[in-house]
């Protein structure tokens, strides 16, 4: 039994206590940071691939679900960059409209009256609302050092047409100003366009850090695997360890009705 009186003891744990906190936010801030960093690596990537820009509606698989890999908009770039890492997003926003639908634009928008997971996960305005209710809803500012690898992004193009792109660690040799992966028509594409428009959202969203749904078999974000892709080095959490297979669909005409997706 500790000689110590009560309140030296009580000082004593404080001060332990005092000295691990900050290994604490150490470890905390080097795990968030290896995700990030594994989603912008998984982001470059997407500019690999040769993605024709077409949102017309499709009907897909649940959960896992994509459109052909060669067709796409901004939002997949978004949705298929997080599945690289085993994030589902077509699951976490349907489970996530189901319990709140109210909460999504789905019907002020689009007029509907019940999720759909064919198409809710790849509309930006829906994605905005997960992140929002999900993960960190950060500033919006004018200044480009308070926009950080693996942030994600959204704006308001001409026309009222929203827009999402992932922030990178790559950077303008000038100015240190980041680079951005987005799909803006032309497929994905590694862009100096941060400020081209304005900007209308700012979200940090690590899903280690988010408890999710109970429908989901989800690890305890601890763990990391590796996935090489390309000579790119890939870290998968188990979050989500489901096996997205590609779907193979029959091609449709191109069409301009991805505008209303978006």
């Amino acid at each position: 039994m500790s000689k110590l009186p009560l309140c030296a003891r009580g000082l004593s744990a404080a001060f332990s206590l005092c000295l691990l906190f900050p290994l604490y936010l150490y470890a905390a801030n080097v795990d968030e940071s290896e995700f990030e960093n594994s989603l912008v690596t998984a982001a470059i990537e997407r500019t690999r691939h040769q993605v024709t820009y077409d949102g017309a509606y499709r009907s897909i698989p649940y959960p896992g679900g994509d459109v052909p890999a060669n067709i796409g908009v901004c939002s997949d770039v978004i949705i298929r960059s997080y599945r690289q890492l085993g994030v589902d997003l077509q699951q976490l926003v349907h489970e996530d409209m189901k319990l709140d639908f109210e909460a999504y634009p789905s019907h002020r928008i689009w007029g509907m009256n019940k999720p759909d997971s064919n198409i809710d996960h790849r509309r930006v305005p829906n994605l905005q609302a997960y992140f929002t209710r999900h993960g960190k809803v950060l500033p919006i500012s004018e200044a480009y050092k308070d926009y950080h690898p693996g942030d994600i992004v959204t704006w308001m193009l001409p026309g009222n047409l929203p827009h999402i792109g992932i922030v990178t660690n790559q950077t303008l040799p000038k100015t240190g100003e980041p680079l951005i992966v987005h799909n803006i028509g032309r497929g994905p594409q590694l862009e100096d366009m941060l400020f081209d428009f304005d900007i209308t959202g700012h979200y940090r969203f690590d899903p280690t850090l988010t408890v999710q749904p109970e429908t989901m078999q989800a690890g305890d974000g601890t763990a990391a695997d590796t996935l090489e892709t390309d000579n790119l080095e890939i870290k998968t959490w188990p979050l989500l360890e489901e096996a997205f297979q590609p779907v193979s669909l029959p091609e449709v005409p191109l069409s301009r009705s991805h505008i209303s997706n978006d």
